[in-house]
């Protein structure tokens, strides 16, 4: 199905909410529990979790989730989770306009005589200072939460763990996979921007890469 048809798949609040449920949660989930996580009824889970299958928007696998095998052990149910297509609207956000805004003035700067190395870290950084500053719950104690809810807000999906803050989406995703050193760095540095802004004293952004993740967690030190 193309963006347009994807798009209006979603525009059903239903579907909608199953589509949140099963792209926010860690590991692929079976329609039972993302009726439960959506309010939607059970009866009318798989229909719509079908539809979002054949828009491309989630994939299907199957596992039995008692974890046994051999005669006995029931039928392998069949679990959902998010597609690895992107719809341009916002599924997954991503946020080239930043990346670019970036990339612009670093080179503006360049071409005035700055190094160009320095001046990307130094616009990546700025920028995500701006965002932190700009937070209105930073009066919160905890650093990892405030700066949960700040990624939050630039697309970068966070996962609160017990003492890291875990990037499930990167706002930058197709730039990444064809200047994956390049934006990495940018995104490092617009991430610990973010946490200055914030004026966290602890939490610092590293650079862990996972196939799975934004190449950048925060840690609380």
């Amino acid at each position: 199905m193309d963006q347009i048809g994807a798009v209006a798949v979603l525009a059903d609040p239903v579907r909608r909410r199953l589509y949140e449920a099963v792209a926010e949660a860690t590991t692929p989930i079976g329609r039972e529990e993302a009726a439960r996580l959506a309010a939607v009824p059970v009866h009318s889970a798989r229909f719509h979790l079908d539809k979002l299958v054949d828009a491309g928007l989630l994939e299907v696998s199957f596992a039995r989730l008692t974890g046994r095998s051999g005669p006995g052990a029931g039928r392998p149910a069949k679990l959902y989770r998010r597609g690895a297509g992107e719809v341009a609207v916002s599924l997954p956000r991503r946020g080239y306009d930043l990346v670019g805004g970036v990339l612009a003035a670093a080179l503006e700067r360049a071409l005035g005589g700055a190094d160009i190395t320095g001046a990307l870290r130094d616009e990546a950084r700025s920028r995500g200072r701006a965002s932190g500053t700009s937070y209105d719950g930073s009066g919160s104690a905890d650093e990892l939460d405030r700066a949960t809810a700040v990624l939050a807000s630039e697309g970068f999906e966070p996962q609160r763990l017990a003492d890291e803050v875990c990037l499930r989406n990167c706002p930058f995703d197709s730039l990444a996979r064809q200047h994956t050193e390049l934006v990495c760095g940018v995104n490092l540095d617009f991430v610990a921007g973010v946490l200055e802004g914030l004026g966290c004293a602890s939490a610092q952004a590293r650079l862990q890469p996972d196939a799975e993740h934004c190449c950048v967690r925060v840690h609380a030190d």
